[in-house]
């Protein structure tokens, strides 16, 4: 189940919708949000399943097809077992280091032990447009409001366009404070509106 979710997550970021400031955030966010700093605009709100709540925000005029930054939160309103997410993610990049040499996964957890964190890296090389490489950061994250438990996956991506050696060692450089930032990012309270968008 946990796997088509994940598959109806990639499957959802193909678009080429332009940030925007009139889209209303399903999760009660304010638009835009402020990460990094740098402010990042709602570009999609949708309910995908009966459980499963998802937003994505990107700097201002960019678009899903070639953003620099993309910032996602997947909010599930039921328990999820985070060790099972977190161990199909890994699998799913270790299978691409198959065939992507850039590909790299790591995982860290909280000292607690009530949030992963997966970070890696993967490249491409579409027939139509630059190569790129992306550097992304899934944080797992256990949640419970008035004893109902809930799941948040929130996830950070960024890319760097044109030569791969020279864009893996940048990316490289920066993961330190890409971590950094994303672990210690307080979410936002989450309210789910009572009349989804987009469903």
């Amino acid at each position: 189940m946990f796997k088509k979710i994940i598959l109806a997550l990639f499957i959802s970021s193909v678009t080429l919708a332009n940030a925007q400031e009139a889209e209303t955030s399903i999760l009660s966010f304010s638009n835009p949000l402020e990460y990094d700093g740098t402010e990042f605009y709602l570009i999609q709100s949708k309910q995908r399943s009966k459980t499963l709540f998802q937003e994505q925000y990107i700097p201002k005029d960019e678009n899903l097809q070639d953003f620099t930054q993309l910032l996602d939160f997947s909010f599930f309103n039921k328990e999820i077992e985070m060790e099972l997410a977190v161990r199909q993610k890994v699998e799913s990049v270790q299978q691409r280091e198959k065939k992507d040499k850039f590909a790299k996964v790591n995982v860290t957890e909280s000292p607690d032990g009530k949030e992963f964190v997966v970070d890696y890296f993967i490249s491409e090389s579409p027939e139509t447009g630059e190569p790129y490489m992306e550097y992304n950061i899934y944080r797992f994250k256990g949640m419970e409001n008035g004893g109902q438990k809930s799941f948040l996956i929130m996830s950070y991506a960024k890319r760097i366009y044109g030569d791969l050696k020279s864009a893996a060692k940048a990316l490289a450089k920066q993961r330190d404070h890409l971590m950094a930032t994303m672990i210690e990012y307080k979410v936002p309270e989450i309210k789910v509106a009572a009349s989804a968008p987009g469903k």
